[in-house]
Formats: structure tokens, C-alpha cells, sequence
């Protein structure tokens, strides 16, 4: 390891994480430091479409994924109030008959305990917990971590995978222009077999309306029932996963919607609510030996189930460029150029996704119908997600 740069990674969440199996993986010394004193992440799902297990299987992770994750047979969309269903694409054998992978849904925190026993099983002291970033510094090659409690870890590359609320790109580049999107969303847990058998299929499923839609699929071996609920309301605007609402609250968000979302919603164990706030993609990431990664560079509306995903992609190519090239500046600009160009493109096409699942045209019980067989014909799916689906971060030229 001694012949390669030493890595210092902030944040330890899905992104930081895999960067760090990606470049242990390849031989390079990797330090991580987390905020947080313990490491767990909070209950919610993820999806994980081809793009992504792709790389997590190529990372040695497919036995330990398979045991936790659901591998479900399709998506379909549903019309809010009258449950009218609509397939939006096959998964399954198809998933990886077409693109040569699977689609997972999985437990946001039992991804993120395989990623720490993977990065635990190389080196048994890489994660520092108890140890918020709060900037760094720069000098004679090498690069200083600011801790918040004084601790000041040197290395070769600084990675910031410090999320959405990014100290280090404070630091590094100016601020990004916010925006307060309208919408409040809710996120729960409802445990699948107390709910109604149609509730119980091994289907993701999209619910969409006029001003909301609703997102749920099967997590954790098919125990539990991810929901997802998107409301637009201008009264909620604080940014945080770990913010209490109640059932009553977030039930009156989607009034006259299909019984069957309010038995989910009834269902859930604790309704989280926050709200959606939308930041531009920096064009630029990189900065003398200092790097972003995921939602600290590009963060997205969850509107495409891509925002992990966007994580481990770039986690894979930044190991890769650092692999290729000897020159760490350089090899950091060649990262961010390799990766700007796509992690735009999702951002944009998140937002574009959201307006369609919330047109005002689903108000209109006929006009829903044409709306829905228009805008989810075969022919527009495939333009919409096949991009997505077939990019490869191990083959991408970087």
C-alpha cells in the first residue's frame, strides 16, 4: 500500500464507504472518518437499478447483497385514486437478460453494514467514528483533515463524502444556490404481512397524482414495505431524514388517494417527513488534491432512484482514475471530468420525472388514462431508463 496514495475519506455514508472498498480493493491505504459515534444508517429503502449492482457484484459483494435484498419480478405504476395499473418495466430475469444485472431493493442500512463489513474484512481500523470534518488544508503534498475535535489525520487525496450539508465543499468551492421545491415528502416502514394481499406483491410500484405521488417496494427479505409518499405543501421546509410526523399529518397529504395507500400509511411503523430542497450540480468537484463524491457534488431529487447509485458510480471510476494515473491532481480532474456529464444529466432528469408523476392532467379521470398510456408507452420507458441501466462505471473512459 505504501507505493500508492494514502486516502482520507469524509463521511462514511453509502458513497464514502464504497469508495473506500473500491480503493482498499485496489491496493490503495484508506482512512475514513465519520460524525456520527456509531455507524448505522436510518431505515429506508434503495433501489438498486443494473448500473448499480453491476459494480457492487464486481466489488466482491453479490452472496452478501443476495441475502438481504429483495429481487423483485416488475415495477407498474398506479393512477392515484382509481388504482388503475400500468407496467413500467419487467426486472428480474429480464433486468439481467437486458442489461446484465439485477435490480435490488434493499434496506438502506443493511447495504450499508455489507459495505463496512467489506471495508472492516481488508482493514480493521479504516473507520473513525466520533469525527466530524469540518475543513482541511493543503501543504508540500499533502493534505490535512480538519476533525472536529482536534484530531488533524494527514494523506495524500481528501475525498469529501460528506453529504448534502458538505463542510468541505463549503470550503472549497461557493455556495450552491438553494431551492425550495414545494414538496414534502414522507418516508416509513410497514411490515408486509399485516398488510391486505395486494399490498404484498413483490412489485415496486409507483402511485401518481396530481401535486404527489407515492413509492413502494419490498426490502429487507420481503419483510417490510418501503413507502415513500411526495406531497406539494409550502408550510414544511426543514432538511432532515430524521424529523417525526404523524400518521394523521401525512395521511391528509394524500386525501381521496386510493384506500390502499392509506392502509400503508396507516400501516407504517413511524412516518419521517422532510423537505425537498434542490441544489444546482457543481460543474467542477475537484480542487488540488481534494475531491467530492455523491450527494456532496450532485445531489438529486429522489425522483429517478438514482441518487446511491450516483454514489457508487462515482466511488468505482474515482478508484479507477487514482489506479491509472500517478499524478493525483490530474487523476482527480480526469474523475470529475468522466463523471460530470452523467451525474448532470440524472439531476436534470430527476426533476423532469417529478412533474410527470405529479401532472395535474391525473385529476381528470379519462384524461388520466390517455396521460398514462402516453407517457408510459414501452417505447418512452426505454428512452427514459435504458440510458441509465446499460452505463457501466467499470468501463467508462476515464
Amino acid at each position: 500500500m505504501a507505493t500508492k496514495p494514502h486516502v482520507l475519506i469524509a463521511g462514511a455514508g453509502i458513497g464514502g464507504l464504497t469508495a473506500a472498498l473500491a480503493l482498499l480493493r485496489r491496493g490503495f491505504d484508506v482512512d475514513v472518518y465519520e460524525q456520527a459515534p456509531v455507524l448505522m444508517e436510518f431505515g429506508a429503502g434503495v433501489q438498486l437499478a443494473p448500473n448499480g449492482t453491476r459494480l457492487l457484484i464486481s466489488l466482491g459483494l453479490e452472496d452478501a447483497m443476495r441475502r438481504v435484498v429483495c429481487e423483485a419480478a416488475g415495477k407498474e405504476v398506479r393512477i392515484w385514486n382509481s388504482g388503475q395499473m400500468f407496467k413500467l418495466f419487467d426486472l428480474g430475469k429480464d433486468s439481467n437478460k437486458r442489461f446484465g444485472a439485477p435490480y435490488w431493493f434493499v434496506h438502506r442500512g443493511d447495504l450499508h453494514t455489507v459495505l463496512k463489513n467489506a471495508v472492516l474484512a481488508i482493514k480493521p481500523d479504516a473507520i473513525h467514528t466520533s469525527a466530524r470534518a469540518m475543513g482541511y488544508s493543503e501543504s508540500g503534498g499533502r493534505v490535512t483533515l480538519e476533525i472536529e475535535d482536534g484530531r488533524r489525520p494527514q494523506g495524500d487525496v481528501l475525498v469529501g463524502a460528506d453529504g448534502v450539508h458538505s463542510r468541505l465543499r463549503q470550503q472549497m468551492f461557493d455556495p450552491s444556490q438553494l431551492e425550495f421545491m414545494g414538496i414534502i415528502a414522507w418516508r416509513g416502514l410497514a411490515k408486509r404481512a399485516e398488510l391486505s394481499s395486494e399490498l404484498q406483491a413483490m412489485v415496486g410500484t409507483n402511485w401518481v397524482g396530481p401535486g404527489g405521488h407515492v413509492i413502494t417496494y419490498p426490502i429487507h427479505g420481503g419483510e417490510l414495505l418501503n413507502f415513500v409518499g411526495f406531497g406539494e405543501r409550502d408550510d414544511w421546509r426543514v432538511e432532515s431524514w430524521q424529523e417525526k410526523g404523524t400518521h394523521a399529518e401525512c395521511a391528509e397529504d394524500f386525501v381521496d388517494w386510493n384506500p390502499l395507500v392509506h392502509e400503508i400509511i396507516s400501516k407504517v411503523d413511524q412516518p419521517y417527513k422532510w423537505a425537498l430542497i434542490s441544489r444546482s450540480p457543481l460543474q467542477t468537484w475537484s480542487k488540488g488534491r481534494a475531491t467530492l463524491l455523491g450527494d456532496a457534488c450532485h445531489p438529486t431529487m429522489p425522483f429517478l432512484a438514482q441518487g446511491a447509485i450516483m454514489a457508487i458510480e462515482d466511488s468505482v471510476v474515482l478508484a479507477r482514475a487514482l489506479d491509472m494515473i500517478s499524478d493525483v491532481e490530474e487523476a482527480l480532474v480526469r474523475y470529475q471530468n468522466a463523471r460530470v456529464e452523467r451525474a448532470t444529466k440524472i439531476v436534470n432528469g430527476s426533476n423532469e420525472t417529478g412533474k410527470r408523476f405529479h401532472n395535474r392532467t391525473l385529476a381528470d379521470p379519462v384524461a388520466a388514462v390517455d396521460f398514462m398510456q402516453k407517457e408510459w408507452a414501452p417505447d418512452k420507458v426505454r428512452t427514459r431508463y435504458d440510458w441509465l441501466f446499460e452505463y457501466d462505471a467499470n468501463a467508462a473512459t476515464v
